[in-house]
């Protein structure tokens, strides 16, 4: 039985090192999918797991030498940075390529609540850890950096804040900002989802009143949906014009699939010419439908499957890198190919097809034409499924290295001693970023399926959190009982409900937002999937899910900067 106890008691060997975070990390997936009532920690409660362990093995006298440790410090350290920054980055690709459309329009306004309550949640532990904090004592900012990103649930902040005390030198003793944050978390969940029920009755809400305004205002934007007409040309004026010609004079973007010239049907191109009383299958953006209608002609009604037209339809999706990034326009499908692109799916959601709007790998395209023209153009899109099977692997470490060359620039502000540095954490997260936004235009396709980008993320996310809990579990019990954990609780829960209550408050009176889209952006500003879970179970729509994809690129930015930025402003 000696080689079996020596897996868990040999600190120095590799066995020991993956027995360790196996056992951690399979434990707190397993208790993590427990649910209390409809809320489930997920995989945060790996750091409860690692905790427990590190706890254990402290309290037995089973350590490392070097580190009093379960394993080696070093390695604890390594795996936790590379966990941060696969993580990180990961989320920077999946937010990238919406960053900055997130800013445009209605968003605007959802960015600006996140914004205040990001901000106020800072002021709120600021104000407590003057008021309730030993503020002679240089350990307990940095404590209650940690006791704030467990308010917010926010992981990737609390790796951004210890990183850069490691980067001041800050000597915690036997503390670690990790137990601040699991003090602080489950309240934390908590919270967010208090916050939104006692909005709704500060706020005398109605549910169905907000679903019926849902209705009315269609969650997406009429001007991206598309829409089908059947016209007929009543239009004198358009008599023996082109397409080309029409499209200058009307202004508004559409596409015609189907052209019935003669009792013969056709795709049309840009050098077609148009006949008075022709019929023609038009595909333009909802909001346009009632100006192309007025312009062309009349409504008509044409059974196109009935006339057998020559023309077929395909989903081709697009898989060469070649065409990452071009525009609709830039491609000519109508010109050089003959065909039409009617709509564009992406990330599950059916796009109308702009000449401005580009193309990015995984789109899936609605192509109409003759089938010889779509055996071309299916070659020149690619739609080759098993390419986008494989991760583009190389370009995701080529992003990593030059998000931490990046992150180590130091950045000198007026009233510093040492100068900002993004880091670990915040360099690859905004390389990654803008690669997900402006890759194609150095020919860097980034893409990723769903997948595989969820489990590289989740796989970091694991990684660090058994590291930061194996850490912490040495003195946790310490500062739990003999420390101050109940104070991290309830200045945990004031950090997350106060600021969460006003701007809530302020975006349903003042903003006069959906309740729904509200819940979201609650939700997406904390960065918190038990709270948007809860949401969209009280919604019968995907409003929540709307708000909450919109803020969550800038929250997740702002929660990682700020956590960095708190420890190197304030305690330099």
């Amino acid at each position: 039985m000696d080689w079996f106890l020596s897996l868990f008691t040999n600190t120095g060997s590799v066995a020991h090192i993956v027995v360790l975070y196996a056992l951690v990390i399979a434990v707190g997936v397993v208790l993590g999918k427990i649910k209390f009532g409809s809320i489930s920690l997920g995989v945060t409660f790996v750091l409860f797991a690692g905790i427990v362990v590190g706890h254990i093995y402290n309290a037995v006298g089973v350590s490392d030498p070097d580190g009093g440790l379960a394993c080696p410090q070093q390695v604890l350290t390594f795996v936790q940075d590379f966990g941060l920054i696969l993580f990180v980055y990961c989320i920077g690709l999946q937010v990238g390529p919406g960053f900055f459309q997130s800013f445009k329009k209605e968003g605007v306004q959802l960015n600006l609540v996140t914004i205040g309550i990001v901000t106020l949640n800072i002021i709120t532990m600021l104000t407590l850890y003057y008021l309730v904090f030993d503020t002679s004592d240089a350990k307990q900012l940095p404590m209650a950096v940690g006791v704030l990103c467990g308010a917010i649930t926010n992981t990737p902040g609390l790796g951004a804040a210890q990183e850069a005390i490691t980067t001041l030198g800050i000597d915690m003793g036997n503390m670690n900002i990790a137990s601040g944050y699991a003090c602080a978390y489950p309240l934390g969940v908590v919270g967010i989802i208090t916050a939104m029920i006692l909005v709704r009755y500060f706020c005398r809400i109605k549910l169905e009143k907000e679903e019926e305004q849902i209705r009315l205002n269609q969650e997406e934007n009429p001007h991206a949906k598309p829409y089908h007409l059947t016209l007929k040309v009543t239009n004198h004026a358009l008599d023996g014009k082109t397409f080309g010609q029409l499209n200058q004079f009307l202004g508004r973007t559409f596409v015609c699939t189907h052209y019935m010239k003669g009792g013969a049907i056709i795709t049309p191109n840009r050098d077609t010419a148009i006949g008075y009383g022709d019929e023609l299958m038009v595909v333009c953006a909802e909001d346009d439908a009632e100006a192309v209608t007025a312009f062309i002609g009349t409504p008509a009604s044409v059974d196109w499957k009935a006339e057998q037209a020559p023309s077929i339809s395909r989903r081709i999706l697009v898989t060469k890198s070649e065409v990452n990034g071009k525009t609709f326009g830039q491609m000519h499908f109508s010109s050089m190919y003959g065909v039409n692109v009617t709509r564009i799916t992406r990330s599950g959601m059916d796009l109308f097809a702009d000449r401005s709007l580009r193309i990015q790998i995984g789109d899936r395209l609605m192509v109409v034409g003759p089938e010889d023209c779509v055996n071309r153009v299916e070659k020149v899109l690619g739609n080759s499924i098993k390419r986008l099977d494989h991760p583009n692997v190389g370009s995701i470490f080529l992003g990593i290295l030059v998000g931490i060359v990046f992150g180590m620039i130091p950045f000198q502000f007026p009233g510093m001693a040492t100068p900002l540095k993004l880091g670990i954490a915040g360099g690859p997260l905004v390389i990654a970023i803008l690669a997900g936004c402006y890759g194609y235009k150095f020919h860097l396709v980034t893409y990723t399926t769903t997948s595989a980008n969820l489990l590289l993320r989740e796989i970091g996310l694991i990684l660090f959190l058994a590291s930061v809990g194996i850490k912490a579990g040495a003195g946790f019990w310490e500062t739990v009982v003999n420390g101050d954990g109940i104070t991290y609780v309830w200045v945990g829960f004031l950090i997350t409900i106060v600021p969460l209550l006003i701007m809530g408050t302020v975006a349903r009176l003042k903003f006069k937002m959906n309740y729904f889209t509200l819940m979201g952006v609650i939700a997406g500003s904390t960065t918190d999937p038990p709270a948007l879970g809860y949401a969209n179970q009280t919604a019968n729509n995907d409003a929540a899910s709307v708000g909450y994809s919109t803020v969550y690129p800038l929250a997740m930015f702002l929660r990682i900067l700020t956590a960095q930025a708190l420890i190197l402003f304030l305690c330099a």
